[in-house]
């Protein structure tokens, strides 16, 4: 799935897995029951504009329709939503398990290669198989936050100290745009989590190729942005598998080129987006752990942002 992928719309009422298309049915069952109970009490108001003296006593239309009828409402939506939601956080065997952690603000995700066992990080874009359970470990780093991607399930939150269970089912590819749903601080508003749907084939393609170390750069020019992400300091805080390894501060950038968005949906991971990003972060996220690189000069500005968008 290229860069150009378009992003689906982010309704919970379009549903692309089982989980969340059970909660649409909950949804669409809740709805239905309000407007039924709605149009009911607007009735009763015009039938009692209608006539000066009720046919039945007071009394009984205060208990049945301020009591009898919202108990056996209320009670049958609760016993109906709570009989077709029973299970749905309860992953079949062998799930694919991956870890989701919350960072202020990005996500780290975590895989294991089934191929090498190697564990595969990358950051703000999490790929699914169509069709397999996926079960998500929920972790935060530091505050409390809450993922939640409509199409695809309920919301969750990501608890310090403390791992949650999320489980999705993809039904049809696509890519999902979800957010963190708990106000975290300053960049709440920009932290997004992209989720890519895949066939099965070309899910387990796709992880082959983000299991392997970075490519060598291929000219001197590339050689130079090498240089530059080491000495200018990013792989204190980056990973970049075969280059730099150990440092947690911040996103794994191993293949970083690949991936459709920069910043955790700031920007759409294009040309000259990853330029854009080195210098002018603060500006595009202020508060981001990260400082803008102005210091550059324009050249070595280039080999690195270069360096970096290659980088699949």
């Amino acid at each position: 799935m290229s860069a150009a992928s378009a992003v689906e719309p982010p309704s919970a009422l379009s549903p692309a897995s089982l989980q969340a298309e059970a909660l649409a049915e909950v949804s669409w069952v809740l709805i239905a029951g309000a407007t039924v109970v709605f149009v009911l009490t607007m009735a009763l108001v015009a039938a009692s504009f209608a006539r000066r003296k009720p046919a039945v006593p007071t009394g009984w239309w205060v208990f049945g329709g301020g009591v009898a009828l919202p108990v056996a409402v209320l009670s049958a939506l609760l016993l109906y939503s709570t009989w077709r939601t029973h299970g749905l956080d309860q992953a079949p065997a062998a799930p694919l398990v991956i870890g989701l952690t919350g960072h202020l603000w990005w996500w780290e995700v975590r895989y294991q290669d089934p191929a090498s066992g190697r564990e595969v990080a990358l950051a703000n874009e999490l790929r699914i198989p169509v069709g397999r359970p996926v079960q998500l470990g929920l972790a935060s780093a530091d505050v409390i936050h809450s993922v939640w991607v409509p199409p695809l399930g309920g919301k969750m939150d990501l608890v310090p100290g403390r791992v949650n269970r999320l489980v999705i089912t993809a039904t049809r590819a696509g890519v999902h745009r979800g957010q963190c749903a708990e106000f975290c601080g300053e960049q709440h508003a920009r932290m997004a989590l992209h989720v890519v749907a895949l066939p099965p084939a070309e899910f387990d393609a796709w992880l082959a190729r983000q299991a392997q170390p970075a490519a060598a750069p291929g000219d001197a020019a590339l050689e130079r942005g090498r240089r530059a992400f080491v000495e200018s300091g990013c792989a204190a805080c980056h990973d970049v598998r075969g280059v730099s390894q150990g440092a947690r501060g911040g996103p794994d950038l191993t293949h970083v080129g690949s991936r459709l968005f920069l910043g955790a949906g700031v920007l759409r991971n294009e040309a000259g987006a990853m330029a854009r990003w080195i210098t002018e972060v603060q500006q595009l996220k202020p508060g981001a752990r990260m400082p803008s690189f102005t210091q550059l000069d324009p050249a070595t500005r280039t080999a690195l942002a270069d360096y970096l968008a290659q980088l699949r």
